[in-house]
């Protein structure tokens, strides 16, 4: 399948797309198509272990989404009234869908973010497992509060259940943008990568993970992210549940009596 914003190479069981838009390197509406797309075909492939996201810009992952596309959409909206909600739910903007199949998937994601983020860029990011950032003079923020409009990509509502209501309402509020250094001390990002060595890091991080037995990394995947919207007593269920179809596995059976025997087993994904 071919892209016009993503460029998509695959060594063994990691995929890397590398996110493109020169000049400006922002996500636009068709770009989050075509993320879509990407997301949709790979979940049909069960071999793929991790999928990495990265920029093409030395300097940026992605500036941020496109303001030209937000502008025309004040402007179009300024007099019109909202539309009713649709009797099935919300109706959900494409980034937010997509963000939330990223999140969805059995496979590990990976924001290699490998310059300034911000914005749209870097609600991408909060939707991927583990976000990797590359030390240099960088920023990752959410600042829309300073052109009058919030976080519409799920921001709000990723970064409040990651750091805590006074820390989301702190860094949105005051439109902060945070270095790669304070980003790590917060706990927005996982790692912080020099420069010189981002991409070898990287590759070795997606590897590690890519390594390890994918039904288990599913399932527990599934189970975490479900933790804030369920009770302690369901959080347990269905801990049990996927402990339970874990334990029936392939992988699970041979790599417990491969242990016991000083052996070792290459996962399946059965």
């Amino acid at each position: 399948m071919s892209y016009r914003h993503l460029d998509v190479e695959r060594r063994g069981d990691i995929v890397t797309c590398t996110i493109s838009n020169p000049p400006t390197h922002t996500l636009t509406a068709r770009g989050v198509v075509e993320l879509q797309r990407l997301v949709d075909e790979l979940s049909r492939d069960d071999s793929v272990r991790v999928l990495v996201f990265t920029g093409a810009g030395d300097e940026v992952f992605i500036r941020h989404y496109e303001v030209g596309e937000l502008a025309d959409a004040s402007e179009q909206a300024g007099d019109a009234a909202a539309p009713p909600e649709p009797d099935d739910g919300p109706r959900l903007h494409p980034m937010n869908r997509l963000c939330l199949s990223l999140e969805a998937q059995r496979f590990i994601t990976v924001a290699a973010i490998n310059g300034s983020t911000a914005g749209g860029g870097l609600e991408l990011c909060l939707a991927c497992d583990f976000r990797l950032a590359r030390e240099g003079p960088f920023v990752l923020g959410l600042p829309e509060t300073t052109v009058g409009i919030l976080p519409g990509a799920g921001g709000t509502q990723r970064l409040t259940r990651l750091l805590g209501t006074a820390r989301a309402l702190d860094l949105i509020l005051h439109g902060r943008l945070l270095s790669p250094s304070e980003a790590l001390d917060l706990g927005v990002v996982h790692r912080v990568y020099s420069s010189e060595a981002f991409d070898a890091d990287v590759r070795a991080f997606a590897e590690d993970l890519a390594g390890r037995a994918p039904i288990a990394l599913a399932a527990a995947k599934r189970a975490i992210q479900g933790a804030h919207d369920r009770s302690l007593p369901e959080g347990l269920a269905f801990e049990q549940e996927a402990f339970a179809e874990t334990l029936r596995s392939e992988d699970a059976a041979g790599a417990m009596r491969a242990m016991l025997e000083g052996k070792t087993w290459q996962w399946k994904g059965k």
